[in-house]
């Protein structure tokens, strides 16, 4: 018979509020993402995000993508200051220096992991079982591995990498799996 059409699915809250959100919740929002460049490019867009609504990011993402040349770490640790200039005047993203400067010197920083980024933010994934939250008011901001992970990344030069930022990061890539009981997404 198959799943239920995308309509009556039952979705966590967020997950139903936009088109676009649905599209993410339904497809991308808490499954298992590995390789550096992917995780690289989540870890920017995280970044960028601090402040600001995801949703805004999203709409966003394909400007990013295209800024960023696709976020591959080698070419974006390339970015010269006239690079930085470039995305500082492209209105289809978020124009902030701070955060621009902070996605060029992380990919610098990235280069320098010897076990690749994906590995090492893999690594602060949680191995032992954790309850399924019940509802949004049960997922935490942060957790202990968020902020090992944020620790870590900063003692390797990265910047806006916050336990917030760092736990968003899990949530999205499926190293940790928030979607609530009622969800249509939610393993047993």
């Amino acid at each position: 018979m198959g799943p239920p059409p995308t309509a009556d699915r039952i979705r966590c809250a967020w997950g139903d509020s936009t088109p676009e959100y649905v599209s993410y919740h339904d497809e991308e929002w808490g499954t298992p993402l590995h390789g550096d460049d992917a995780l690289f490019e989540r870890l920017s867009l995280e970044a960028f995000q601090s402040g600001l609504s995801w949703i805004t990011i999203l709409r966003k993402r394909p400007a990013f993508r295209a800024a960023f040349a696709g976020f591959s770490i080698d070419a974006v640790a390339a970015f010269t200051t006239e690079d930085e200039a470039r995305l500082m005047a492209d209105a289809g993203i978020v124009r902030n220096r701070a955060k621009i400067a902070a996605a060029v010197s992380n990919a610098r920083a990235a280069q320098r992991v010897e076990e690749g980024l994906s590995d090492l933010l893999w690594s602060f994934a949680p191995t032992a079982p954790r309850p399924r939250p019940a509802t949004l008011a049960d997922v935490p901001a942060t957790t202990p591995e968020s902020t090992a992970m944020a620790r870590e990344l900063k003692r390797r030069g990265f910047a806006f990498v916050g336990p917030t930022t760092a736990y968003a990061l899990m949530q999205a890539t499926g190293m940790v799996d928030d979607h609530v009981r009622t969800c249509f997404r939610a393993t047993p």
